[in-house]
């Protein structure tokens, strides 16, 4: 296959593989506290185990995927998510299950880095924000089906089927990779790699904290959101229907600001839907009305993502993007890592999970200067390579 549109179809499908098994531990949340007697402590953690082996592994993973290739290492983090899926299916100690998380979230941050450097070597410089917001729309996609479809397995088979779920679709990820192809050129080129010079560097690692700060506001949503819901009465499939409304309706309004980025003014884009996400959160438990902000939550939260994932792209060349997505996916999960087990504390703590969604308030605070500081960088860079 060679059109790129259709390249795209497939990274979404398969990147919608990782979203899917991140989320299969909070859509279950109070079905394991049951399970295993652990508190809202022990979940965050292994929530944010999906991201630990990211701070390790997403800086090489770009060079992995230049010394094996493209397809083989994509296969080989699909064979390791679904390991991983069936090791949490098949044993009833914590420790394991933690086990097994860490196994799908090292493939998970393989497939992640590969998948992103793919997608970015058939769009460089041809509706990159574009593209990018509909590649990066696989991950409210997948979380949305599997707040959907795994309380209900859950509820009926127990969690075991939950995971057992995960890997099967893990496992058709990895039939699906079989299509890709690479863009003409990019093949002869990958076997050498350069470095970002030290402000593509600079603007790099800040991208990366924008792109994980705001994750982490996200992942206080679908995270803790159908925990929060629970404690005020809802049932574990109605809040997760509920919070799946979010995603959803990101699967609009993502490409809807990549189209937006596109042709009008990203800087503005971002510093509202910031402002209006922060606001939210902090609304979302204290008001009765969850359902209306959980919908202009993905109006707006979704409109900044394709923008804010493209950002690397603008200051990194062929020859020095798989070291530089490297670096922008070690601060992303760098503070995915973080951010859940954080959450999590805060909200033992406090007694209600409620805490987490002030904390993701205050994360998604944090974009706005990060956001100016990245575009002064990058204007600091343009100066000095005109002069």
């Amino acid at each position: 296959m060679r059109n790129r549109w259709g390249i795209l179809a497939i990274l979404f499908v398969v990147r919608l593989t990782i979203a899917f098994q991140f989320q299969s531990v909070a859509a279950v949340a109070p079905l394991l506290q049951q399970s295993f007697s652990v508190g809202l402590a022990d979940i965050g953690i292994l929530i944010g185990l999906y991201f630990t082996p990211g701070i390790v592994l997403a800086l090489p993973g770009g060079a992995i995927g230049r010394i094996l290739g493209d397809k083989p290492t994509t296969i080989l983090a699909l064979v390791l998510m679904t390991a991983g899926s069936l090791i949490m299916a098949t044993t009833d100690i914590w420790g394991w299950q933690m086990a097994g998380r860490l196994t799908s979230g090292a493939g998970g941050v393989l497939l992640t880095v590969q998948l992103a450097k793919m997608a970015t070597d058939w769009f460089a410089g041809r509706e990159i924000a574009t593209a990018m917001a509909i590649f990066v729309n696989s991950w409210p996609a997948g979380v949305g089906i599997s707040l959907l479809v795994l309380p209900a397995i859950g509820t009926a088979y127990g969690a075991d089927a939950v995971f057992l779920a995960t890997g099967v679709l893990t496992a058709i990820g990895i039939a699906l990779i079989m299509f890709y192809q690479p863009p003409r050129g990019v093949t002869a080129g990958a076997a050498t790699s350069g470095r970002p010079d030290a402000l593509a560097l600079l603007a790099v690692i800040v991208a990366g904290m924008i792109w994980g700060l705001y994750n982490v506001a996200f992942a206080m949503i679908f995270s803790f959101g159908p925990t929060m819901l629970t404690e005020r009465g809802w049932s574990i499939a109605t809040a997760g229907s509920a919070i799946s409304v979010v995603m959803w309706l990101s699967v609009i309004s993502v490409p809807a600001g990549g189209y937006l980025a596109d042709r009008g003014k990203p800087f503005v884009l971002t510093i509202a839907a910031s402002l209006v996400v922060a606001a939210l959160l902090a609304c979302l438990s204290r008001s009765d009305a969850v359902i209306t902000i959980l919908i202009l939550g993905g109006l707006a939260g979704g409109l900044p993502a394709g923008l804010m994932m493209s950002l690397a792209a603008r200051v990194l060349a062929p020859e020095t993007r798989a070291l530089g997505m490297g670096v922008f996916y070690t601060l992303f999960y760098a503070a995915m890592m973080l951010g859940p087990a954080v959450a999590g504390r805060l909200a033992k703590s406090a007694g209600t999970a409620a805490v987490a969604l002030d904390f993701g308030a205050l994360t998604v605070l944090a974009c706005p200067p990060l956001m100016w500081l990245f575009e002064r960088i990058v204007s600091v860079r343009n100066r000095r390579a005109r002069s």
